[in-house]
């Protein structure tokens, strides 16, 4: 592999491969993935009345389309590999983008991957007629009790396996990963207007009552309450997640000033009316107070519309949906590693580009043995709530950058500029204030852990400078 790749106008070194369909399948199957299939059960664990639960969906939307109408100006000003980390190094210097790219390495990627992978996991042994939970590999440490060892259940294998597939298919070229992103997610768009279109058209079965719902945290606020509410929306916006994504290939995409914020724009809102669509089914087939006992609830109203063919294909569906998603998350996350190093911010072999498939190679095989070691620990719903919580303050800054850097460098060339601004940019930031602060609050020692894990990269971040400096390449 080489490092000696020629730059474009804008510095980049990866070629430019993705068109404006490609870009914005990246963006929209990044995101429609394990969430919208998942989440309805834990928000309605603390949303337990219709209107507050659809107003969560709603809500979750408008923060996601506020954040893409900002982060539309945000990549068409900065075409670069790497997405937030740029964004956050451009307005706030090093440090904060540094703290981006440790957090993308010890929490946000593996635990993406890990919970979109289980996801995908579950439903392909559904489709097989297996018990995704039944243990696949117990492991024992000497001189502890038998119980008390590491279960691998066949979920979380088979997770395991469909991290390091989507690996190797990103490492042999994103034209590639591209063909199986635009493929998965006409198929997954397809389906959810599938079933769209039977939840409107059909009367659906009663489905048969769950006697023994989820049980909640002792700690957790009361169903309906303001703070309940808050928790609700860290599963809605872990659903919508991946409005961001398209940002981290701005590098490999072609005519970026009109290809980038069409992305994040279209993408976004195509996403949003889907979403919104399909919580009308859910709904109109399963009770709300039902929802908690369906973690698989997709599968369950297909079941309830066309009858058991109808769970099958629909988790046929959802399995190839979500592996869409894990391929988007290995085309966009390497990319990250990929820009530190290319600061001498992280190993410079990270840097490399392959001769002959243009990608960053090595930051990929970092990804593979991340998610994998990630997937062998933990289950959705930690996953989840680890990735929202850590990728939120990042969100912020992106948001702030653009308020920062229109007063810093007006003179900087922007093809596009945030609709409604500073209003819009100030409404995500609100939202997010609310959110960390409610999470803060509710969760304080998973949140003090997960803020704990991103500072930790600060003296890391001071060893990376003085090792730079000593090798004389200082910025």
């Amino acid at each position: 592999m080489s490092s000696e790749t020629p730059k474009d106008q804008w510095g980049e070194r990866l070629p430019r491969r993705l068109g404006a369909f490609s870009a914005i399948a990246v963006l929209v199957g990044s995101t429609i993935g394990s969430g919208i299939f998942r989440s309805p059960a834990v928000v309605a664990q603390d949303i337990d009345t219709l209107a507050p639960f659809v107003l969560a969906w709603v809500l979750g939307g408008l923060v996601a389309l506020a954040g893409a109408l900002t982060f539309a100006e945000l990549g068409g000003m900065f075409p670069r590999t790497g997405g937030i980390y740029v964004y956050v190094r451009e307005a706030f210097g090093e440090l904060p983008a540094f703290l981006f790219g440790w957090a993308e390495l010890v929490i946000l990627r593996p635990a993406a991957y890990g919970a979109i992978a289980v996801t995908s996991a579950e439903y392909t042994w559904r489709v097989l007629g297996h018990d995704a939970g039944r243990a696949l590999w117990v492991v024992i440490p000497p001189g502890t009790e038998p119980d008390s060892g590491l279960v691998i259940s066949l979920a979380q294998g088979l997770a395991a396996l469909f991290i390091i597939v989507v690996g190797i298919v990103n490492f042999r070229g994103i034209r590639l990963g591209a063909i199986i992103q635009n493929v998965s997610t006409a198929l997954k768009v397809a389906a959810i207007l599938g079933l769209v279109g039977l939840g409107l058209a059909l009367v659906p079965d009663a489905l048969p009552p769950i006697t023994e719902l989820p049980t909640r945290p002792d700690r957790a606020p009361e169903p309906g309450t303001l703070g309940a509410f808050g928790l609700a929306m860290v599963a809605v916006l872990w659903a919508y997640d991946g409005w961001s994504d398209v940002g981290f290939v701005g590098g490999e995409i072609k005519d970026p000033a009109r290809n980038i914020p069409r992305a994040f724009i279209g993408g976004t809102a195509l996403v949003v009316g889907l979403y919104l669509l399909i919580d009308m089914v859910y709904l109109r087939v399963v009770p709300l107070d039902q929802m908690p006992g369906r973690p698989l609830i997709a599968a369950d109203v297909a079941e309830a519309l066309i009858g058991p063919i109808g769970a099958v294909l629909v988790a046929g569906a959802v399995a190839i949906s979500t592996f869409g998603t894990l391929n988007g998350s290995m085309m966009t996350g390497p990319r990250v590693f990929f820009a530190m190093a290319e600061d001498d911010l992280f190993f410079r072999s990270l840097a490399r580009v392959h001769p002959k498939h243009g990608t960053p190679g090595g930051a990929i095989l970092l990804s593979i043995v991340l998610g994998v070691v990630f997937v062998s620990f933990q289950g959705f719903a930690e996953l989840a709530d680890q990735f929202v919580i850590g990728i939120w303050p990042f969100y912020a800054l992106s948001v702030a950058a653009v308020l920062v850097l229109r007063r810093r460098q007006p003179e900087l060339e922007r093809p596009y500029r945030t609709w409604g601004y500073p209003w819009v940019p100030l409404a995500f930031l609100l939202a997010a204030m609310y959110l960390l602060g409610n999470y803060a609050i509710r969760e304080t020692g998973k949140f003090a852990l997960d803020i704990g894990i991103v500072l930790s990269g600060v003296p890391v971040f001071w060893l990376w400078r003085r090792r730079r400096a000593k090798k004389g390449h200082a910025r």
